[in-house]
């Protein structure tokens, strides 16, 4: 009975994801050849340690997995030495932390605010901001990332570990800046890469191979492989990187895992193979081309975007000239109109992260279904009408007011007919696309 409960779930999920627009710019959809591996009987065995030195028996055919993934991955970054194992970007980002440094060793990142990712050294909340001494850095008037405050606190703190990566910040990287500070000061640059992966690949974003000591990336996102993560390690260490692939290696296990998901390795060998493919590579540009349509497109309807747009996949909505605290409001009823996407802080913002002030977008999903600029131009219409419809509800500046506000709101606007009515409007223009196409 329970599997007849879970298996109807799973269809309503599915019915979910057809009839709505994804914009959350970290989810992507598989192949149906990634899905196929990551059901399969791949998932019954163990296999702790590495292709040929495991603890357990059985495993001939997982260490042909193995290193067929790390292989793969290995040419398609032309790197010497790929890890497969983490379960994902955070136990992956540990995994280096462990690796590189000690406790109490210094690590600088970008402010969680200003784009950063939780593990790239948020104080007190996170083990990579309890376990080190964190120091972060953050944006310019222009809402890039303010690379003379990067070379000022690195100077003064002296980073073990400096971090080059983000999750909401909607412009390139800059790795030779980056790097030409890590040497001014001896610290390993490592550099996070799990949003853009798939732009690097398409050669639409600058590449951390010849400047970053480490690379880590999550499998999914625009790279469009199975909830995993990787971690590369470049030949920039001028002879270290054997010793250092033995070290992350190391802190993998038995530092921070056990037995890795071999149906994911599997997967990831797959999606490896398919990022080889022109398809792989058009679909890539069509991202780039699809960001750069949705953000003119909604900046022509009156909405604002922080730093005036975006040079990625993604793009922050700034409603911090709209209303006080709007994330929360527009994001859920953008969901009631059918459009899912996700509240987040914006560089200058006003209220916090439960309560922020802005909305991330990205056009990966999208573009796997098949969706192209006209389909972005009525996507941001939807958008700026969602935020005309709630502009009006901002969140209280009474903090003890804020969570019954919030939910009243949800209740209200389950019952809003201009949100259902662009529901219906979504739901047409769904229905003309699949979940993955290439």
């Amino acid at each position: 009975m329970s599997q007849d409960i879970i298996f109807n779930l799973v269809k309503q999920e599915e019915k979910r994801q057809k009839e709505m627009i994804g914009l959350i710019p970290s989810e992507n959809t598989v192949s149906p050849e990634v899905s196929k591996v990551l059901s399969s009987c791949l998932s019954n065995k163990y296999s702790e340690g590495f292709p040929h030195h495991r603890y357990y028996e059985g495993n001939q055919v997982i260490d042909q997995i193995e290193d067929l993934a790390r292989d793969r991955l290995k040419e398609l970054f032309k790197v010497p030495y790929a890890n497969v194992q983490p379960y994902s970007g955070s136990p992956a980002n540990t995994a280096i932390y462990f690796a590189l440094m000690h406790p109490g060793d210094t690590i600088l990142g970008l402010k969680l605010t200003k784009g950063g990712h939780l593990t790239h050294g948020h104080p007190k909340v996170t083990l990579s901001g309890r376990f080190y001494n964190s120091v972060q850095y953050g944006l310019d008037s222009n809402d890039r990332v303010d690379f003379a405050e990067v070379r000022k606190l690195a100077l003064e703190h002296k980073p073990n570990v400096i971090v080059a990566g983000n999750t909401a910040y909607p412009f390139e990287l800059d790795f030779k800046k980056f790097r030409e500070i890590a040497d001014e000061v001896g610290a390993w640059l490592v550099a996070d890469i799990s949003h853009v992966t798939g732009l690097v690949l398409g050669g639409e974003h600058i590449s951390p191979v010849p400047y970053a000591d480490v690379i880590m990336s999550t499998t999914h996102k625009t790279f469009r492989g199975p909830r995993g993560a990787m971690i590369l390690v470049t030949d920039k260490g001028m002879g270290r990187e054997a010793k250092l692939g033995r070290m992350i290696d190391s802190a993998i296990i038995p530092g921070t895992q056990g037995g890795p998901h071999n149906a994911t390795t599997a997967a990831i060998a797959i999606a490896a193979s398919e990022a080889t493919r022109p398809e792989y590579i058009q679909y890539i540009k069509q991202i780039r081309k699809n960001a750069d349509a949705l953000s003119n497109s909604l900046q022509k309807n009156g909405v604002s975007l922080v730093g005036g747009g975006t040079e990625t996949h993604l793009m922050l909505i700034d409603l911090t000239e709209v209303g006080y605290g709007l994330g929360k409001q527009v994001a859920f009823a953008m969901d009631v109109a059918g459009i899912y996407a996700n509240a987040n802080t914006v560089p200058k913002e006003v209220v916090s992260p439960f309560y922020p002030s802005g909305v991330r977008i990205g056009t990966p999903l999208v573009t796997s279904r098949g969706m192209k600029e006209k389909e972005m131009e009525m996507i941001a219409s939807w958008i700026a009408r969602v935020i005309d419809i709630v502009k009006s509800e901002e969140l209280p500046k009474e903090k003890k007011e804020r969570a019954n506000f919030i939910e009243n709101f949800q209740v209200r606007e389950l019952k809003n007919k201009e949100l259902k009515a662009i529901r219906k409007e979504v739901k047409e223009l769904t229905s003309q696309f699949p979940l993955f196409t290439w």
